[in-house]
């Protein structure tokens, strides 16, 4: 059911159910909010979604205003910009504005409003100002509350979309400031620092931790082989950092770019989603045919595994035992790539660019060392690769396309989904069904398990064995499934769990956009679209079938599941609690 109104004297039909905001974006006209996100933050907070409402006594926010038949509503009157301009004036008035050495300046939300609304940076209100400490307590995050403006985005990706709920507002008034219970760090907590609370901000309250500098160093010394490879979903993503639209496949130019960085080596992180699945593939036919702990659950993704060692420590034992692409791409180019060229593990500086801040972490684990030292070096974002690319000078869309360097070049299709929520899933399926069928699949699709709903489940049918798969994504849509199966209620063979919502495509290290995009423009289908163009396109869609993947079995590995694959590319994970 519709209602009647009018905006700005214009009539206009919108549901029954919308609010000014909603009735406004219907009808092309942009509300500026800095507090709301669509689906989990609509609070009122931040007072500039401010219209006036004829009849109404002052004017409203109209993130949270429900429309009315016959409401009239205006959304640019002299009142309604000077109510704007003095929000912004009063966020000012105790907000670091260093916006030239900050991390988002030209995307940060509140600049681009201060400009719109001619705010400058005189001090309109003076008097006393907080002052914070950052947080750098931990690899992945950190937090500047200097730059925060109370908009609560971080607090409710953390506690809604994440299940998690670290931090919220403590003190009171003028005091008041987001932080963990009992001021405690951020490291202290059981933060899973996958970066959603990141990507929400709208200023640069927080941020990664910067390691562009780091790597640049590396790759300048010559007594060091600098090393590098991309996640599947960074090509789906980077071209944003450089004004292009989400959904824009740029891995040929981000090659290019790579190269002209410095790195000797560019590489393709597909080819270890590959070696990935035949491991992981390995280990669950293991486990259903040798009565081995079920249902067996992906490791890929380092936001997740510290969930679960967190909240969930009974299906630790549950976690596939094998390293994540990135960290098997480490273990692979320190002991098999290192014997290859003659080079001292200790040599190879390895470079790993990542949609996930978790990643950081990861690095840095037990268990991840295969030659004696940190299989990977450095794990940086998208976003850092994005500096990186500007720093050095680079014109990335003037750039030709270039193919990544042998003898890690390719990719399956398989691989390629690996960004997208339930592409593990469907990449080890294709290979775990041939193996126990022994004979080619007709059809490698498996769509039940595709799209970006928060759990996805299905039934297959392979030979004799009817194999119950589940697929999660986002840690609060994990702790649901996680419960139904603890309860009894669902029993599952395999299930394919990710931190970030859709998947790596949408993880805590990608590019940032504004509320007004995330809101409404479907970001993780855009960039998840890219991935699966790539498999459908690639002459080898499975994982197993990748031949610079064999070679490496051959020369190296032996077989999947072998002594020395599993020394060299499985982990262990630990039960860490609350």
């Amino acid at each position: 059911m519709n209602v009647n109104l009018k905006i700005n004297g214009v009539a206009y039909s919108v549901p029954k159910n919308a609010t000014i905001l909603d009735a406004c974006k219907a009808a092309s006209i942009h509300i500026p909010t800095l507090c709301y996100l669509k689906d989990i933050n609509a609070i009122g907070a931040c007072r500039l979604c401010l219209v006036e409402v004829k009849g109404a006594r002052s004017m409203v926010a109209s993130c949270v205003a429900p429309v009315n038949e016959g409401m009239e509503i205006f959304t640019n009157t002299p009142q309604v910009r000077r109510a704007r301009k003095l929000n912004l004036e009063l966020i000012l008035s105790d907000h670091d504005k260093s916006c030239l050495s900050c991390v988002r300046n030209k995307s940060c939300e509140l600049q681009k409003y201060c400009v719109e609304y001619g705010v400058t940076d005189e001090n309109y209100f003076k008097g006393k100002t907080n002052e914070f400490s950052k947080d750098e307590s931990t690899l992945s995050i950190v937090r500047d509350n200097n730059k925060c403006i109370l908009c609560r985005r971080c607090v409710a990706a953390c506690k809604v979309t994440q299940n998690v709920g670290v931090i919220g507002a403590n003190d009171r008034g003028f005091d008041t400031h987001i932080g963990c219970a009992f001021e405690k760090d951020l490291s202290d907590s059981p933060c899973i620092l996958c970066g959603q609370c990141i990507v929400v901000c709208p200023t640069g309250a927080l941020s990664e931790r910067d390691q562009t500098d780091e790597v640049l160093e590396a790759i300048a010394d010559k007594s060091k082989h600098a090393l590098v490879c991309t996640a599947p979903s960074v090509r789906a993503t980077l071209g944003e950092c450089f004004g292009n639209e989400p959904g824009t496949d740029v891995e040929g130019k981000m090659v290019a770019a790579l190269r002209r960085i410095g790195f000797e080596g560019v590489f393709n992180m597909n080819l270890t989603a590959d070696l990935t699945i035949l491991e992981e593939a390995h280990e669950l036919i293991e486990r259903i045919q040798n009565g081995g702990k079920l249902p067996l659950i992906t490791s890929c993704s380092p936001g997740w595994i510290k969930f679960c060692e967190h909240y969930y420590p009974e299906f630790v034992e549950n976690l596939s035992s094998c390293k994540s692409p990135q960290q098997m791409f480490g273990a692979i180019a320190k002991t098999y790539y290192a014997q290859k060229m003659g080079w001292n593990p200790e040599d190879i500086i390895f470079v790993s660019v990542i949609p996930c801040t978790a990643k950081k972490f990861e690095v840095k684990r037990d268990g991840q060392s295969a030659a004696g030292v940190y299989d990977v070096d450095y794990a940086i974002t998208t976003r850092e690769l994005g500096k990186m690319i500007e720093r050095s000078g680079i014109s990335f869309n003037s750039l030709p396309d270039e193919d990544f360097d042998n003898p890690f070049q390719l990719g399956s299709g398989a691989g390629a989904i690996f960004g997208a929520t339930g592409g593990v899933m469907e990449a080890a399926l294709r290979t775990a069904a041939e193996a126990i069928l022994n004979k080619p699949l007709e059809a490698v699709d498996f769509t039940e398990v595709r799209g970006v709903e928060g759990v996805k489940k299905a039934t297959y049918r392979i030979g004799d064995l009817e194999l119950k798969v589940a697929v999660a994504s986002g840690t609060s849509n994990a702790a649901e499934l996680l419960d139904l199966v603890k309860s009894g209620e669902e029993e599952f063979h395999f299930i394919e769990i990710m931190a970030c919502p859709g998947g790596c495509v949408n993880g805590g290290g990608q590019p940032t956009q504004p509320s007004y995009v995330r809101n409404y423009v479907p970001l993780k289908e855009l960039r998840a679209a890219v991935l699966y163009n790539a498999d459908k396109n690639l002459g080898i869609r499975k994982s197993h079938e990748n031949p610079q993947v064999i070679e490496i079995y051959e020369e190296f590995l032996g077989n999947p599941g072998s002594h020395k694959a599993h020394d060299i590319l499985h982990t262990h994970y630990i039960k860490r609690g609350k």
